[in-house]
């Protein structure tokens, strides 16, 4: 299998580090977001959205970062099988889809890639406007965190969806300290080598 992706991307480091989680072999093809070849008639011909990470297994192409997690781990120990179990995994998962990566987003974009692509200066009202959001946001996580060790129970793809997009939180300049459930289970994610790997090919970049 083949993943076309950016490591410094949120969606493409929690797919990455799933597959190291589970041991899968990834061929990994790099494409450069700075330089737009999200946008080449090549990888639109992959994922007409011009978005990253896109699998190929065989003629199979499957885009969608959260679908991309699922393929991967179906059948494994971070898909519980179990009707109630499923559903929370889920919850989570779209939670951090809907809520918690426009939030950071707002932030990421004006602090990151407004200077890595050169597009001027933050808008400031725009940081204050996904630092108060992700303040928000994060009071809610650390609530469903304080009786548990990962966020639905057993260890998911929850987890890496959530803390792929929390371990940009300190280079966007967002606390997490003042959420310690939060905190503490950031710590143990980013503590497995799966979510370490990850994060290493992230800097690699740098």
């Amino acid at each position: 299998m083949k993943l076309y992706d950016f490591p410094f991307s949120p969606n493409s480091r929690k797919v990455r580090a799933v597959a190291y989680e589970l041991g899968i072999d990834l061929e990994h093809e790099h494409v450069d977001l700075l330089t737009g070849a999200q946008r080449t008639p090549e990888f639109l011909a992959r994922n007409p959205n011009g978005r990253v990470p896109v699998l190929v297994d065989g003629d199979f192409v499957l885009w969608e970062s959260t679908a991309i997690l699922r393929y991967l781990a179906v059948g494994s120990r971070l898909v519980p099988a179990e009707r109630r179990a499923a559903a929370d995994v889920d919850r989570w998962t779209a939670w951090q889809l809907q809520h918690l990566a426009p939030a950071m987003s707002k932030v990421a974009y004006e602090k990151i890639v407004k200077r890595l692509t050169r597009r001027g200066e933050p808008d400031l009202a725009r940081v204050a406007e996904g630092t108060a959001e992700f303040a928000t946001l994060s009071a809610i996580l650390d609530g469903a965190l304080a009786h548990r060790e990962y966020v639905a129970g057993p260890l998911s793809v929850a987890d890496f969806a959530l803390a792929a997009h929390y371990s940009l939180a300190a280079a966007a300049g967002l606390e997490v300290a003042p959420h310690r459930h939060v905190a503490g289970w950031l710590a143990r994610m980013v503590a497995r080598d799966s979510m370490s790997r990850a994060l290493a090919d992230a800097q690699a970049m740098q």
